[in-house]
């Protein structure tokens, strides 16, 4: 009797598209999870130490601003380099909780954002933030389009952004500033839709989630979403106004 054979050349390519899918998924979730941690973490911390009166006690006093702002404010940019740097050599464990306390000292950082801007304003632009980066994270995730080629465009036009901003920190022009703005909200939309298309082309070939290696990956893919995401909120609330 001639034996049935189950797995036919489509069936094998069906399972295999299927068990990529639900790596690609289970990673982006992972992925997803420490992401909304480390905002969550950051607007918590920014809120209590501004309406529980730390911020005014110990950071923005009346004989000036603290030191220990200005080590939350720069602190953040030494972590990310060195989550960067050290990425092959550094356990999961040691990334989780280097990425926990770059929320955090954002957060402290951020605080002052309550001295400067009214609630409205932050409101509508943590709102809108939160809107564009839902929209641009499901079109990346799900567009057959490749966006590696935008992907270098919005990271070169990043870089003139940032001289940009530079030089209208001595200049000094409301004008551009507005034109900064709406420039840096465009480029953080655009990069949302590139970065979770590439991570999830990363999650596609994940095989563990478990594994030490993937989890890095998951919270280096989840801060580079961070990025995106408060960056995006940044330039929306510039773009609102709303100052105190």
């Amino acid at each position: 009797m001639k034996e049935i054979e189950y797995f036919t050349e489509d069936n094998r390519n069906s399972y295999v598209s299927h068990q990529t899918g639900t790596m690609a998924k289970t990673f982006m979730s992972s992925v997803f999870s420490y992401m909304f941690l480390g905002v969550l973490l950051t607007g918590f911390t920014a809120w209590y130490l501004a309406y529980s009166g730390l911020l005014e006690r110990y950071l923005i006093t009346e004989q000036g601003v603290s030191p220990l702002l200005y080590v939350a404010m720069f602190a953040p940019l030494g972590l990310v380099f060195w989550m960067s740097l050290g990425f092959n050599r550094m356990r999961a464990s040691t990334m989780l909780i280097l990425f926990i306390v770059y929320a955090f000292l954002n957060g402290v950082a951020f605080s002052s954002i309550f001295l400067t801007y009214n609630l409205g304003a932050i409101y509508k632009a943590f709102g809108s933030a939160g809107v564009l980066f839902g929209l641009m994270a499901v079109v990346g995730y799900t567009t057959k389009t490749d966006l590696t080629k935008l992907g270098n465009i919005l990271y070169i036009a990043l870089i003139a952004l940032i001289v940009t901003m530079l030089i209208n920190f001595f200049v000094g022009s409301s004008g551009l500033d507005y034109l900064i703005s709406i420039i840096g909200v465009v480029i953080f939309t655009g990069l949302t839709a590139y970065d979770v298309q590439k991570l999830k082309e990363i999650g596609e070939g994940s095989v563990d989630i478990n594994n030490p290696s993937t989890r890095k990956f998951a919270l280096y893919g989840a801060l580079s979403l961070y990025l995106d995401f408060i960056n995006l909120f940044l330039f929306l609330l510039r773009l609102f106004g709303g100052r105190d």
